[in-house]
């Protein structure tokens, strides 16, 4: 199934697609939350439902529905660094013994169509495709085991970069250079973990205007899905909706000689295989 958030006249509400058209699930199903985070916690029980509920539930064309990013307001945004065996080997890095991990502010993220915007306090915005996991139960000192049970499903990411913030201000402000409005695209849609079994081999490719720049697999992470679930939620209790941007491969814009950074009118793509493609537009701001 693939899950959509768009904006009605009471707020953001979640409908599925089905051949172009959104179906508002809550109105198919009063049972059914509007939500999309309370319609996930649900788990397994809220798809069976939701599946029965699209069949009579009335279609309106995609066009005519305004769509939010998929998860409009995340209680987290939780980032993987150097997680690309590519990604290691094209930095010069040795691989962590641990995972890198970092966040973005929820506020940086945006949906598929809309634009990045470059802000003025950077000349340095780089691009990161990334497979996006959605947390769909909530849970603390999750096993590797079991981090799949609190998997509700997949998007496409990208997790823009100011560099100049990220590495050349003191101290390296990571949180800060990633967390600029507009930084965290997500989409286009979120697919539902029981349409995707193995994400663990899933060709991922990000192109900047038609180009492609990065060109990779799934596979070449260090560490998977369920070792990074299982690391951070030693930390913090884990929620529905939360996001996990799971590393970028290689071929990022300021490794290369020389360097590129975004620039206004450049269209990103993000592609992942049986996920989609999530496309946003570069503006200055």
């Amino acid at each position: 199934m693939r899950l959509v958030t768009y904006q009605g006249h009471t707020g953001p509400r979640v409908a599925a697609l089905r051949d172009g058209d959104c179906i508002d699930l809550n109105q198919a199903d009063p049972s059914l939350p509007a939500c999309i985070k309370r319609f996930l916690a649900l788990g397994p029980e809220a798809i069976r439902r939701a599946q029965a509920a699209i069949e009579g539930g009335k279609p309106v064309p995609v066009g005519q529905c305004r769509l939010l990013p998929v998860i409009p307001a995340p209680e987290k945004v939780i980032c993987v660094g150097l997680n690309y065996a590519d990604h290691a080997r094209e930095t010069g890095a040795t691989p962590p013994s641990d995972p890198i991990v970092f966040s973005k502010f929820p506020t940086a993220v945006c949906g598929h169509g809309d634009d990045i915007v470059l802000p003025r306090a950077s000349r340095q915005v780089d691009y990161e495709a990334e497979l996006v996991v959605v947390i769909g139960r909530a849970g603390k000192n999750i096993g590797p085991s079991e981090a799949r049970n609190y998997i509700a499903g997949y998007c496409c990411g990208n997790d823009i970069s100011a560099r100049d913030w990220q590495i050349q201000k003191p101290g390296g402000q990571w949180l800060l250079g990633k967390s600029f409005d507009t930084f965290a695209p997500i989409g286009p849609a979120l697919v539902t973990a029981d349409e995707l079994p193995d994400p663990a081999n899933l060709h991922i490719q990000l192109r900047l205007n038609g180009q492609v720049m990065q060109d990779s697999y799934t596979s070449q992470l260090i560490f998977s899905i369920e070792q990074l679930i299982a690391y951070v939620s030693q930390v913090c209790r884990l929620t529905p909706g939360d996001l996990l941007f799971t590393g970028t491969p290689g071929g990022v814009g300021f490794i290369r000689k020389p360097p590129v950074f975004l620039t206004p009118g450049d269209v990103v793509e993000v592609e992942i295989q049986r996920i989609g493609v999530l496309r946003n537009r570069v503006v200055a701001e």
